[in-house]
């Protein structure tokens, strides 16, 4: 086990990046391009919401990034649905499969956990991360139904604040609500339905900022600076 290090401020970036697709549509894989406009930015860690299921590992890699991901919706016949996205992802859109993913730049992830948050009319789940920090990090894309989306965000903050067990702690992602709250969690920063929250004990250092991702994804990436209680 990674013993916590001393890392007092982290940079989170949560962002729905509309399975790699552009707006207008380009036509084209942009697999490239998301990533250099990840590479431009600075932050810690990305939590990032409809990725095309390959896309991780590369990320990762050109990115020199830890991540961990979990597959969520419409990932049946896997192989034949990237074939066509790649080349045609503005034709199969969000049908080219989905998932979550979180990359952690700077640090370690030592313990990766998931949640399964619906299965029907689409399968959501939360992902969690703990840091070699000390902190948590949690990613969610909550159902698309306002009644549903609240229930998705309630059983992520519930369950994010066991994960973490008093840990400092930071929750993002899609909520699907423009004006979500949850118990135990403070916001830190919001862009339409994308959020992020902390946990008792977590400072925001500074406004939060929504970053210039130019045609890539129909959401901006949102970005906020945390720092540990003392």
């Amino acid at each position: 086990m990674y013993v916590p290090t001393n890392m007092m401020r982290l940079r989170v970036l949560t962002w729905n990046v509309m399975h790699g697709r552009a707006q207008p549509s380009a036509g084209r894989d942009l697999r490239r391009e998301f990533t250099a406009a990840l590479n431009g930015w600075e932050w810690d860690v990305a939590l990032l919401q409809e990725v095309p299921p390959w896309w991780p590992s590369r990320l990762g890699a050109e990115l020199e990034a830890e991540y961990r991901f979990v597959l969520t919706s419409r990932n049946g016949l896997l192989s034949a649905r990237r074939a066509i996205a790649t080349r045609w992802p503005d034709l199969i859109r969000s049908n080219g499969g989905g998932a979550n993913a979180i990359l952690a730049r700077h640090d370690r992830i030592v313990t990766h956990r998931t949640l399964r948050l619906a299965r029907f009319p689409e399968r959501r789940w939360a992902q969690g991360a703990w840091l070699a920090c000390g902190f948590w990090v949690v990613n969610v894309h909550a159902s698309g139904d306002e009644l549903r989306a609240q229930h998705d965000g309630e059983l992520t903050a519930s369950t994010s604040l066991q994960w973490a067990a008093g840990a400092p702690l930071v929750v993002g992602g899609d909520f699907n609500l423009r004006e979500p709250t949850f118990n135990g969690l403070h916001h830190a920063g919001e862009r339409d339905v994308d959020h992020l929250f902390v946990g008792d004990g977590v400072q925001i250092a500074g406004p939060a900022e929504v970053l210039d991702r130019g045609a890539l994804s129909d959401h901006p990436p949102l970005v906020v600076t945390v720092e540990r209680g003392s």
